[in-house]
Order: C-alpha cells, then sequence, then structure tokens
C-alpha cells in the first residue's frame, strides 16, 4: 500500500559533523599546519533506507568520515574551498546513488609564533581573532554553489560611533549619542556566482579588512558611524563591487552594549571611562545585498 506521506527532500539528509583533523605540512625543518571542522550531508536518490529499513544505498556516516581523512592526506587543503568541493566531487563520482552532498568547513586560527620578529618554523599559537569558513552543494549533473565568510570577529571602537535622528514613541527611553563605543560580532558570508578565476584565500582577506576598514576607518583619526546598520551597507557594497564573481553578500552585526557605570553614590565622577559590558539583550542588526539583475533586451 502506497504511503499518503510525502519525503520532504529539502530537509532530509544524514551525514557527519565535527570531523577535526590537522594537516602538517613538512618541508625540511619548517612546517606549515592546517587544522578544519568539516561537515557533510549526503541526499540519495531515493529514501528506501526511512520509509523501508533497506540500507543497501546508505553511505556509513562513519565512512563519510573516514573519507574526509583519506582526500585530506592526498589533497594540500590550502584553501578549504578547494577542499570541500574536493570532497563533493569525489562522493559524486564514486557513489552514483547520491544526488546532493553539502560540505561545511571551518578553520582553525592557527599563527605562527615569532620571536624577535623572526617566523618560528614549526611553533604556532592559536589566536582566535576570526574564524574562516565555507559551504559548498553540489547536485549531481550541476554546477557547484560555493560560499565562504567569516565569523567570530569581535571589534570595537571607543568613539566616532553615533545614533541619532531614530523614531521615538511613549515607549522610548533611549537618548540620542553623537559619540559612543561601538562593539559588535561579525559574520559575514558571502555567495560566489562563479569561481572561474577565483583566489579564494584573497577575497576571504579583501572580505575580512574591508570590514575592518569601513567599521575602523583611517588609523589617525577614524571613520563616523551613524548607525551599525550604515557602516554594515558600506563594508557589503564595497565587497561586491570589488570583487565580481562575489553574488551575493550578507552580514550579522549585533550591537554589543557597554553603559557608563554610575560612580556618583561614590562621589566619583566617571566621563565614559569606566563601562560595563553586557551581552544581553543585544541589539540584532542584519542585511543582504545581492546584484542586480541584468535586463534582458
Amino acid at each position: 500500500m502506497a504511503s499518503r506521506f510525502h519525503v520532504d527532500p529539502t530537509f532530509t539528509g544524514y551525514g557527519k559533523s565535527g570531523v577535526r583533523l590537522l594537516k602538517i605540512k613538512r618541508s625540511g625543518k619548517y612546517h606549515d599546519i592546517k587544522q578544519i571542522e568539516v561537515a557533510t550531508e549526503l541526499k540519495l536518490a531515493n529514501y528506501q533506507d526511512y520509509i523501508t529499513g533497506n540500507n543497501t544505498s546508505v553511505i556509513p556516516t562513519d565512512t563519510q568520515k573516514n573519507t574526509v581523512y583519506a582526500l585530506a592526506k592526498d589533497h594540500p587543503v590550502n584553501d578549504i574551498e578547494e577542499f570541500a568541493l574536493h570532497i563533493c566531487n569525489h562522493f559524486l563520482s564514486t557513489h552514483k546513488q547520491v544526488d546532493h552532498i553539502s560540505v561545511t568547513i571551518d578553520e582553525s586560527p592557527w599563527k605562527r609564533i615569532q620571536q624577535g620578529g623572526v617566523d618560528h618554523a614549526h611553533a604556532f599559537v592559536l589566536n582566535p581573532e576570526v574564524i574562516r569558513f565555507c559551504s559548498v552543494t553540489q547536485a549531481r549533473g550541476e554546477n557547484p554553489k560555493v560560499s565562504g565568510g567569516l565569523k567570530e570577529m569581535q571589534i570595537l571602537k571607543t568613539t566616532q560611533s553615533g545614533f541619532t535622528g531614530f523614531c521615538k514613541d511613549k515607549y522610548t527611553i533611549l537618548p540620542e549619542s553623537t559619540d559612543r563605543s561601538f562593539c559588535t560580532k561579525v559574520t559575514c558570508r558571502y555567495q560566489f556566482d562563479t569561481t572561474r578565476g577565483v583566489d579564494f584565500s584573497s577575497c576571504w582577506n579583501f572580505a575580512k579588512n574591508t570590514i575592518l576598514e569601513e567599521f575602523a576607518g583611517p588609523p589617525h583619526f577614524g571613520v563616523y558611524s551613524p548607525s551599525v546598520q550604515n557602516t554594515l551597507y558600506k563594508a557589503e557594497t564595497k565587497i561586491l563591487k570589488s570583487i565580481p564573481q562575489i553574488g551575493y553578500v550578507e552580514m550579522v552585526m549585533p550591537n554589543i552594549h557597554y553603559f557608563t557605570v554610575n560612580m556618583a553614590p561614590f562621589g566619583m565622577s566617571n566621563k565614559d571611562e569606566i563601562l560595563m559590558s553586557t551581552d544581553k539583550p543585544a541589539g540584532l542588526i542584519k542585511a543582504a545585498l545581492s546584484r542586480k539583475p541584468t535586463a534582458k533586451l
């Protein structure tokens, strides 16, 4: 008897998450490392494993984990996007029952130790300034869809930020300000329309540096931000204008608040010198930009 229920292919799938590995590349005494965390998700041509318990098409998640390790052994793993594309190609070319695969990778931010301004040959320190990530999805017979980005980049400036002219109603108690601290933790994801001629690391570094430049401004006098929204928009605009292969970019910038501590009860003045940080509640600002479609004549 046929089932009255329909399997939703947009949600259904299975895979392995949290596959962590460290690759060491040795060139004499000089070593390079890359530590990544990989997640794979497969969608198969049938759902018999779900419907009838028939597992003949199922590639075990343990096999997916081992495949990531094995592929990393023979791949340079320079750009995480390139390695994710390699994983997708392997499963689609090796297993005909795989209809669709998604691969996401986070890269751990290891930095080479410097001593007296000299890079150490084989010693590193974890420098959690920012985390690089990527996602690649590919359906059988179609081109891969590649996105990259950064997350957990917390930045702060102590002036050159304000917020005025906003809508006010009976519940508004927030005072207008033309000089306030501005702290946020940035997440940015960009999607490539094409990977032709793309240097993934250069794109990632450009996106990171663009966000920092639009946030901070020139080193000696900074740049004024009238709102988190405006700073976010200017960074996204510059990324799209500068990298033609990127067709979509989205950013999330929570407004992490710092409040001036009332020290009057102690008989002390506090002119925004001692501030109290609060992680919740926080303002949540996000936006996405894409290129306008070209008109067809």
